[in-house]
């Protein structure tokens, strides 16, 4: 007995210590996958050949961050998370939105830190790879897999499976964060602590997982002048899955439509003063809500315009558009415009439909063949056309706005949010440490801060500037939605951004389809303030009708 007493003791220690090498050896073999930088040369000369002078790029990858370093933290985790559960897990993730999502975990097939950790896995996956790389992700938090373990610890039965309870979400990372630094993708900010944004804060308390940051166009490209969308001097070039080193990302929040494109997280949050929701979300096949202004809070939010800045939910539909809507939402008493809403966007997009909806269709734009398509299929489903053609008309003063305000709203929001690592304290400051090192900081220049220093319009002409612009603007599409009594103005990606900031009005863009090409473009809705409801509404009925997005070939595994 003895002798099979210590027989078996000598197997298990030997299975032990095979299994415990065989895990090493996993963890060494999952260590190795790491980013190594590259000669650039010849990425960059094809984008010299392109007709969008914007997309003549200088560099693709940052000068400032070490890629590894956005998932340094994690390692452990990682090697942990083996490719055969990542491939097991596809199926069950990818595409899927958050109700699909969160059934699967009720029903036990994954947990949350399962979930969590597939992305993390799928952005070094992705991101470590130069040839498929999209530098949509700026950082990961460190504490997110804890997070995620926690939240396992619930019983899964009463989650409301229209929730974000448990959903890693990617913020843009000019919303502060207390697990990260907010940069706004600019050197002078790259040691920013903060607090939790009051939309952070809103989202950790419904128990959504903050996953990261995304990488946007520089502070939301409002620093150099005709320079690439998408760039940012902490992450670099954020690159379009549908078409890497060819297409516009769109600007300025680049990383949140890219990440949610490329199936990087399960939706993201970006931010719009003019057309920086709308754009990347039509440029990349993701739905983009620009929300009425005060809707949801700015505050904690590295600002352009506390005129015209808003917050706003990016995902793969408009599901989870209104899911992450409602865990936004909230009146906060620090940011002035902010409104109380007391509206259940999820439940009321259940009963959609386009059927007697009345839309104003701008008539040039039926050129188009994808905006032409759509209409005829709204048609189709019932819903109303009227031709209309409105009259370009300027906008004067409109830059005035931006200078203005962001020489204004950037101190206080130094002053007010930023608890350490930064040196800089206004405009000025940032242009002075920008030129001690160009080549770094602002390989395309800072033309636009430059003119904010040089700005001098007065509070009273700013004043009169607004209300001559939201006149404008209004009239521009109230002729139309008063005297036809119109639902919506249908556009195309952010061709009618400006006019809807200065008005003040909502939109939403809903994936169109494809050029021949091959490049994504969306059907924007625009209605009049506070109408978040209906336009959820129109663009559910819309989505459900056509179902045009696709996953981008080149990210399906």
């Amino acid at each position: 007995m003895r002798k099979a007493f210590y027989l078996l003791i000598s197997i298990f220690f030997f299975i032990s210590c095979k299994k415990e090498k065989q895990s090493e050896l996993h963890q060494e073999k999952q260590s190795k996958v790491v980013w190594q930088s590259y000669d650039e040369t010849k990425d960059i000369a094809t984008t010299q050949k392109l007709e969008e002078n914007r997309m003549h790029l200088k560099l693709i990858n940052s000068k400032v961050q070490d890629k590894n370093n956005i998932w340094s933290a994690l390692e452990i985790e990682l090697n942990l998370f083996s490719e055969t559960k990542y491939n097991k897990l596809k199926g069950f993730i990818l595409e899927k939105d958050i109700p699909t999502i969160q059934q699967y975990i009720k029903n036990g097939e994954f947990t949350y830190e399962e979930l969590t950790l597939f992305y993390i896995y799928r952005i070094r996956k992705y991101e470590s790879d130069n040839s498929v790389s999209l530098n949509s992700v700026i950082s990961l938090n460190p504490k997110v897999v804890e997070q995620a373990r926690t939240l396992d610890k619930v019983d899964k039965k009463n989650i409301d499976a229209y929730s974000v309870f448990g959903m890693p979400i990617l913020l843009k990372d000019n919303i502060g964060t207390e697990d990260m630094v907010t940069t706004a993708g600019a050197v002078a900010l790259q040691d920013n602590k903060t607090n939790n944004a009051y939309i952070t804060s809103r989202l950790v308390g419904e128990n959504a997982l903050i996953l990261g940051k995304a990488n946007l166009s520089e502070w939301a490209y409002f620093l150099c002048s005709g320079c690439p969308v998408g760039y940012s001097a902490i992450g670099g070039q954020t690159l379009n899955p549908y078409g890497r080193l060819v297409f516009e990302t769109g600007g300025s929040s680049s990383g949140s439509g890219v990440a949610v494109a490329a199936n990087f997280c399960v939706a993201a949050v970006g931010t719009e003063t003019s057309g920086s929701i709308l754009s990347p979300s039509s440029q990349n096949s993701v739905v983009g809500l620009k929300p009425t202004i005060g809707v949801l809070s700015r505050t904690g939010i590295v600002p352009i315009s506390s005129t015209l800045d808003t917050p706003g939910p990016m995902s793969k539909n408009v599901i989870d558009t209104a899911i992450l809507l409602n865990a936004l939402l909230g009146k906060d008493l620090k940011d002035n415009v902010s409104v109380d809403i007391d509206v259940d966007f999820v439940n009321a997009i259940k009963q959609s439909s386009l059927k007697g909806k009345r839309f104003g269709v701008v008539k040039e734009l039926l050129e188009d063949s994808l905006y032409n398509k759509a209409i005829k299929k709204i048609r189709k489903a019932g819903g109303e056309i009227t031709e209309i053609e409105p009259k370009e008309v300027e906008l004067p003063g409109f830059l005035n706005i931006l200078n203005i305000d962001m020489k204004n709203d950037l101190p206080r929001y130094i002053s007010s949010e930023s608890k350490g690592g930064v040196t800089v304290k206004n405009i000025e400051d940032v242009i002075a440490f920008n030129l001690t090192d160009t080549i770094i900081s602002i390989p395309y220049g800072q033309q636009l801060f430059e003119g904010i220093v040089v700005d001098s319009t007065t509070n009273q002409e700013l004043s009169e500037i607004k209300e001559n612009l939201k006149t404008i603007a209004r009239n521009y599409f109230d002729m139309f939605l008063d005297k036809h009594e119109l639902d919506a103005i249908l556009s195309i990606n952010n061709y009618h951004a400006g006019y809807a900031a200065v008005a003040k009005y909502l939109a939403i863009t809903i994936p169109m389809g494809y050029t021949d090409k091959g490049e994504p473009k969306g059907l924007t809705f625009i209605a009049k303030p506070f109408s978040e409801k209906l336009l959820l509404q129109l663009g559910y009925g819309y989505e459900q009708e056509t179902k045009e997005r696709k996953q981008p070939v080149n990210y399906l595994n």
